[in-house]
């Protein structure tokens, strides 16, 4: 593929891992633009800073101690949420954690003494043409002052007997908060580092800083200077901040022209390092070369993207469409963001759900990491084209309703000492925590310092440049497990029981910058959302940091995936229907989750999708509606149905899914790599660079003639009942049944009625099913819909009477047929209900007739 800068084309080759690589970088040309562009972009004063390399919210240096934490569904909720109950048999037990002396754990003044940089740099404009897009309420957009902290106290008891390690990571958080208003002006200002640091365009020239504390020397290069080490030479301030001021040309022209290469050359402990500026907004590999370029981006204001639509309004039921944008192309090549905003986002509004979340957009060396090993935190891919074209993307997105979810990882970053943070001004400790603590062994990446004062501002202000800048809606926060635990979660089974969470195991550092990270997001971009990747279920993840707890609006429910896959390797008869509904129902009362069946995890190569598991090889031969189905087959069709309903109906407030695998996908992913030897010896075979598994192949979901359409439609029914009833966030559920004899579930949530029977062969006619409301129910949903490629056994014109008297410990019920293997939705009738879709339905993205039902 190709790229292109201002009308100037890069072409794009496969990425390498160059993680393991060291050494200095060989300026190489590359094309630049010439045009001469004469805009000015705003300045503001600067504080910086000097750093502490403490481990622990205190900057008491090497003795600081880490407050221990980690992973699965803590709490569980009992089955009938009406009389939510948090259960934990063994908190009252457990004996008070004994911390250490909390002067330990405090920032020191002199720690925290940052002066503002003498002077100004230039005078003080405005930063182009800004569109104010008109919202229909608009929010006032405050960081709130911390709160007392105490409500989870009220929420649950169970805590105050941790009390003393959570009022001491509250008053860490409040600590932080009263410093950063003191030495920074409050989060608000401190969150806007990007104007600070990296490089910042002013009326009368350029400015860069970079923090870099552990460089003796430090010098800017690039095409601008024919990489003259000697020609643009920076000076350092007290606090390790280096900086130098470019004027403009004589002719008013910007000093360094827009898509140039440059980077930042330093003496350093380690030797001379030529490094990308830490805070660069885009970078590029050129052809034939391993290490990637920073390019400093100011395009000139007619090429810059201006957003039309406004933000969408931030939904009560979050329906995700996981997505990766370069594997998005049935072909085997990486997609563009131009394809995945003209091709993608038609077919996820027309699927039904109301959010796409975006993996792999902050820059990345490595395409194989799947976006997990960042090099560049403020730049988007440049695989996938411009940061203009992102903008076009998620704009385009807006138009259609849909909220844009970054995947954002602040849980490690990249190994790599060419293109990343690593080792970046010649030292361990410079973003990172030194030794061995800032190593996590299974990723093999790097750990951020968050006690560390000038860690806080970078990512504090990445995670504002992209809701800012892009006008992303919000995050879904990679590996906060690993974050919030020194052991990183790693060989860890959490069990529940509280001292697993708030012992010497948890890093409050961590913590605390996650809650203030929510503060920041949630008070200045109120209807953006945050989801938190936690396995551990920490207790408090998604409470309000005022009432004490880490901030989030979402856990990701990653149980509910590991439950389906333990589940798939028994037999049916040994599915057992009261684990099934543990699972699903055991979360925190009032900690909203995002449940799932299979995100991206389940997809990749070693693993299994559900689909897969299901059908495995048959799937290649017997998908064809023109010949005879086997019995794998037909299982595998009617379970992926009615276990994604059945997540969707019980697991959580919100419900993802990874693209393709609502129509069950029928590959794996593999990212194009070739061969890696570990450093044991081992060698990991390679795929000679292969992209034919690192693709989705849409066209057979919408081909009319194979049975992955029915899957398919099915999906897109789920989303359009949870649109029309919005079942996921009613406050009424009730499990009344859970039979391991029958083999049957069924539940209310909401005015909905849901009835699963997980049985091989047994169809059960005139099956009595309790429910709340009188009333005339009809179906509203149907798996073994001929449309969804099931056998039609349910009459759908058929009326459901309640009768009067208890039944399954509810006050009335009425009378179904439940055929084996198929999941019903009933519903009060009125006079415009209808079967979520019917033969009649639309296509998904299709303008050809939809395909005669087939018969069993």
């Amino acid at each position: 593929m190709v790229y292109t800068i201002s009308g100037i084309r890069f072409p794009v080759v496969p990425s390498l891992n160059v993680s393991s690589l060291r050494g200095d970088r060989r300026a190489a040309s590359l094309p630049v633009f010439l045009r001469k562009n004469d805009f000015s972009r705003k300045i503001l004063a600067v504080k910086s800073s000097h750093d502490s390399d403490s481990p622990s919210s205190a900057i008491a240096e090497s003795d600081k101690v880490l407050i221990p934490q980690d992973q699965d569904n803590s709490a569980s909720l009992t089955d009938q949420l009406e009389t939510p109950v948090i259960t934990s048999e063994d908190a009252h037990n457990l004996e008070d954690l004994t911390m250490e002396d909390e002067d330990k754990y405090s920032i020191s003044e002199a720690d925290t003494s940052y002066r503002q940089i003498e002077g100004e740099l230039g005078s003080v404009v405005s930063v182009g043409k800004k569109v104010n897009i008109p919202s229909d309420e608009a929010k006032p957009k405050t960081i709130p002052r911390p709160g007392a902290g105490q409500k989870i106290y009220e929420i649950d008891p169970s805590l105050l007997a941790h009390r003393e390690h959570l009022d001491f990571r509250f008053g860490q958080y409040k600590r932080l908060h009263d410093e950063i208003n003191k030495y920074e002006g409050g989060l608000d200002t401190f969150s806007r580092g990007y104007e600070k640091f990296g490089f910042i365009r002013s009326a009368t020239g350029v400015t860069y800083r970079e923090w870099a504390p552990g460089a003796k020397s430090a010098a800017l290069i690039g095409d601008f200077n024919n990489w003259n080490s000697n020609a643009d030479v920076m000076t350092r301030n007290e606090f390790g901040v280096w900086e130098i001021f470019l004027p403009n040309n004589v002719d008013g022209s910007p000093p360094i022209p827009h898509g140039s290469r440059v980077k930042i050359r330093m003496d350093t402990p380690s030797g001379v390092k030529d490094s990308i500026p830490a805070w660069i907004k885009f970078s590029v590999q050129a052809p034939g070369e391993i290490p990637y370029s920073g390019i400093y981006y100011d395009p000139p204001e007619e090429e810059k993207y201006v957003f039309k639509h406004p933000q969408p309004k931030r939904p009560k039921s979050l329906r995700i469409y996981e997505s990766h944008v370069g594997m998005s192309s049935p072909e085997p090549m990486i997609n563009t963001y131009a394809n995945f905003r003209d091709d993608v986002l038609p077919r996820i509004k027309k699927l039904g759900y109301n959010a796409v979340q975006i993996m792999a957009i902050q820059e990345h060396s490595y395409y194989a990491s799947f976006g997990y090993h960042v090099t560049n935190f403020f730049a988007p891919s440049s695989r996938f084209g411009t940061p203009e074209e992102l903008k076009s993307l998620i704009d385009k997105a807006h138009e259609l309703g849909l909220l844009v979810l970054m995947d954002i990882v602040h849980s490690h970053a990249s190994n790599n000492t060419l293109d990343g943070l690593n080792m970046f001004d010649g030292t361990d400790s410079h973003y990172f925590h030194p030794g061995s603590r800032g190593y996590h062994w299974m990723w093999d990446s790097r750990l951020f310092n968050y006690g560390s004062w000038e860690v806080l501002r970078y990512l504090l202000s990445n995670a504002r440049w992209w809701l800012d800048e892009y006008k992303f809606d919000g995050f879904r926060f990679d590996g906060v497990t690993s974050m919030m635990y020194t052991h990183h979660g790693l060989q860890v089974a959490f069990t529940g029981n509280y001292s697993e969470y708030f012992g010497m195991a948890t890093d409050v550092d961590a913590v605390v910058y996650l809650m203030l990270a929510n503060d920041l997001i949630h008070g200045l971009f109120p209807e953006a959302v945050t989801i938190g990747e936690d396995v551990s279920g920490m207790p408090t993840f998604c409470l309000p940091t005022q009432d004490g707890g880490v901030g989030f609006d979402y856990r990701l429910q990653m149980a509910i995936a590991d439950k389906w896959i333990e589940i798939l390797k028994k037999q049916d008869e040994d599915w057992k229907m009261g684990d099934i509904v543990h699972t699903l129902t055991n979360r925190r009362w009032l900690e909203k989750c995002v449940a799932y069946a299979e995100s991206h995890d389940q997809a990749l190569v070693g693993d299994k999708t559900i689909a897969f598991w299901l059908m495995d090889k048959d799937m290649y031969d017997f998908m064809a509606l023109d010949r005879p189905s086997t019995p794998r087959i037909d299982r595998g069709i009617a379970l992926h149905k009615m276990i994604r309903l059945i997540t969707m109906g019980l697991g959580g407030e919100g419900y993802l899914n990874f693209m393709g695998n609502e129509f069950g996908h029928p590959e794996w992913i593999d990212f194009p790599r070739g061969e890696q030897q570990l450093p044991n010896g081992s060698v990991i075979p390679g795929n000679n660079y292969s992209y034919d598994k690192c693709r989705r192949r849409f066209d057979l979901g919408d081909a009319d003639y194979l049975r992955y359409r029915g899957m398919q439609e099915f999906d897109r029914a789920m989303q359009l009942l949870e649109e029309k009833f919005g079942f996921m966030t009613a406050e009424h559920q009730y499990i009344s049944r859970k039979n391991e004899g029958d083999k049957v579930i069924i539940f209310e949530r909401g005015n909905l009625v849901f009835v699963f029977n997980f049985h091989w062969h047994n169809s059960y006619s005139d099956y009595r099913v309790g429910c709340s409301t009188p009333g005339k129910y009809k179906i509203v949903l149907d798996s073994d819909d001929a449309l969804f490629g099931g056998f039609n056994r349910l009459n759908h014109s058929a009326e459901y009477f309640t009768n009067e008297g208890w039944y399954d410990d509810r006050p009335r019920s009425f009378l179904v047929y439940a055929p084996s293997r198929t999941a019903a939705v009933y519903a009060l009738a009125d006079d415009d209900l209808e079967p979520a879709l019917s033969d009649e339905a639309e296509p998904v993205l299709a303008d050809e007739a939809e395909p005669e039902p087939v018969d069993p």
